[in-house]
C-alpha cells in the first residue's frame, strides 16, 4: 500500500500585508497538487489587491507594492471564496493539505472570509475536515533536539528540498510539499503506519505542547510574547474569551 507521503499532495500558502492573523490581510496566494513525488506539480494562484495600503515591510519580504496589487488584483471577496472552496474540494477528496505553520495561513484566511464573505472557513468546508500535515510542527516533534532555526529556507536546506523564489507563494507551497515527503521518508519507521487523518491529530497534540515549551523559554527570559496552542486553525477572538 502507498504510504501518504508518496501518494497525492496538496500544499497551500500565502503572502501578506504583515503578521496580525486578526488585521492582516492576503495580497496572494497558491494552491499546488502533486500526485506523486515524481509528478509535475500544478499550481493555482491568486493575486488580490487588498483594499489597504501594503507597508514597505511587507513588499520587501514578497516584492508586491499597492500600486502593483490594484493593477492586477482581483477583489478579495471573490478570491477568498474560490480559495475556500479549493480547500474544501481537496478536504472532501481526502487529500492532505500541506501548510507550513499552518495556524497563521488558515487563520488569516478564516478572518478575511468573515471579513469579505461574513462566512467562515468551516462554512465551506461543510461537514469535512482538513486533512493538514504542517512540515513545521512535524520536523520539530521528530528532530526535537536539532539545534538551529527553522523556517521554511532552512527545512529545504535540512532536507534536500528546493527552494527557488522564496516568498512566491506557490514556490514556498511547493517546497513546503517537498519538505514534507522528505519528513516522511527520514522518519518513515515511525510515520508510514499513521494514516494522514491520525497524524493531523498528533500534530493538534505535538503544536500545543511545543508551544507551552516555547511559552515556559519566554517567561524564563523575561519575554511576555505569547504562544498560541491552538493549531491547525486559532479560534476567533470572540470565543476564545
Amino acid at each position: 500500500m502507498t504510504c501518504w507521503f508518496e501518494g497525492p499532495l496538496a500544499s497551500f500558502d500565502t503572502e501578506t500585508t504583515g503578521i496580525d492573523v486578526e488585521h492582516d490581510r492576503i495580497v496572494s496566494a497558491a494552491l499546488v497538487v502533486q500526485d506523486a513525488p515524481e509528478a509535475t506539480p500544478r499550481a493555482v494562484r491568486w493575486l488580490v489587491s487588498p483594499g489597504v495600503e501594503v507597508p514597505e515591510g511587507a513588499t520587501a519580504v514578497h516584492g508586491l507594492t499597492g500600486p502593483h496589487l490594484r493593477r492586477h488584483g482581483r477583489w478579495p471577496a471573490p478570491v477568498m471564496e474560490e480559495i475556500a472552496r479549493a480547500l474544501a474540494d481537496h478536504s472532501s477528496a481526502g487529500t492532505p493539505l500541506v501548510i507550513m505553520n499552518a495556524p497563521f495561513d488558515l487563520t488569516l484566511l478564516d478572518r478575511e472570509l468573515k471579513r469579505h464573505r461574513a462566512a467562515s472557513l468551516s462554512h465551506y468546508l461543510g461537514g469535512h475536515s482538513l486533512c493538514v500535515l504542517d512540515p513545521r510542527v512535524l520536523d520539530r516533534q521528530l528532530d526535537r533536539y536539532r539545534k538551529g532555526r527553522r523556517t521554511l529556507t532552512d527545512l529545504c536546506a535540512h532536507y534536500g528540498a528546493e527552494l527557488t523564489g522564496a516568498h512566491d507563494a506557490a514556490a514556498d507551497a511547493t517546497a513546503a510539499m517537498e519538505v514534507v515527503r522528505a519528513v516522511g521518508r527520514r522518519f518513515a519507521a515511525r510515520l508510514e503506519r499513521l494514516s494522514p487523518a491520525e497524524l493531523h491529530t498528533l500534530q493538534a497534540v505535538w503544536h500545543a505542547a511545543q508551544a507551552r515549551g516555547l511559552q515556559a523559554w519566554f517567561a524564563r527570559n523575561g519575554s511576555d510574547e505569547a504562544c498560541d496552542p491552538a493549531w491547525p486553525l486559532r479560534p476567533a477572538l470572540t470565543a476564545a474569551a
